[in-house]
């Protein structure tokens, strides 16, 4: 008898213990003393899927003109991560170019704002959130153009969208009526061939802009900290993209790409708010 009474106590005791840990537990997670899972993670189901049976280096349709593809590149050294591909038909996508230095945003809330079919990270900005480059956005320009470097991602009067170099054709305010642009430098490709610039050899997430051979636009992402923009360059020249142009836009936590079309979706948040963004639909 006193044994089984003792037994009883004991469960009843650990039957607290385990209330109060639960309950001790719940605190903290509401206090954040636990860590929170970042919405700027990459998705289980995007990028994730490439380790648990999506098939790498395959195009799969999302919908009729964009189809996305997962590839994993590796770096001279020891770095490599799996890079996000989506590859639109201008035929079927219209773009646009959207700049609020007063409100930027993460890209998940302007997927949402936009009601975008995709997404991306535009050109640089300063701290106050202001371009440090050209941006036009819907016909209205702000900023100060690059001048003999970089590049422009822009669209014109007629709905004909163009990714050039600055310094081969430098943007004409007087000539020239932009609908949409963004600028953003190093320019990594010209002519299918990658470019000579100067810059740090810094490992960063990466966000790229680019027009293959075929006139078709692709955004790619690297969305870990794996390449220098060096390697970057050649990454691109040596994949059979058939890249003929590409820009580098503003990466490491300004890094992005959301893609909500079909049954494919992407869902790269940046780690910080920007005032800049691309925008498909």
């Amino acid at each position: 008898m006193q044994e089984g009474i003792k037994i009883f106590m004991l469960g009843k005791n650990t039957l607290k213990l385990c209330v109060l840990v639960c309950l001790l537990v719940g605190v903290l997670v509401a206090c954040e003393v636990f860590p929170a899972v970042s919405n700027s993670s990459i998705s289980p189901n995007t990028v994730g899927i490439a380790g648990t049976g999506s098939t790498l280096n395959v195009w799969q349709q999302a919908a009729p003109g964009i189809e996305l593809r997962y590839e994993h590149w590796r770096s001279p050294g020891p770095d490599d991560d799996t890079v996000v591909i989506t590859r639109f038909d201008l035929h079927r996508i219209h773009l646009k170019v959207e700049y609020q230095p007063a409100q930027p945003m993460l890209l998940s809330n302007w997927l949402t704002k936009e009601h975008a079919t995709a997404v991306i990270n535009g050109g640089y900005f300063d701290a106050q959130n202001e371009a440090t480059a050209l941006v036009v956005s819907d016909g209205r320009a702000y900023g100060t153009s690059y001048d003999g470097f970089g590049g422009m991602l822009s669209v014109d009067g007629a709905g004909n969208v163009n990714l050039r170099s600055l310094d081969r054709q430098a943007y004409d305010p007087n000539n020239e009526q932009l609908q949409q642009a963004t600028q953003s430098s190093p320019l990594l490709v010209l002519n299918g061939k990658r470019t000579q610039f100067s810059a740090n050899a810094a490992s960063q997430r990466r966000s790229v802009v680019a027009m293959d051979k075929q006139g078709r636009l692709l955004l790619i992402v690297s969305p870990l900290a794996a390449f220098t923009l060096d390697e970057l360059a050649d990454l691109l020249v040596s994949s059979d993209l058939a890249i003929d142009t590409a820009l580098n836009l503003d990466g490491g936590s300004s890094t992005g790409l959301y893609l909500n079309a079909g049954k494919q979706h992407v869902t790269i948040n940046s780690l910080v708010a920007v005032p800049i963004v691309i925008v498909l639909n």
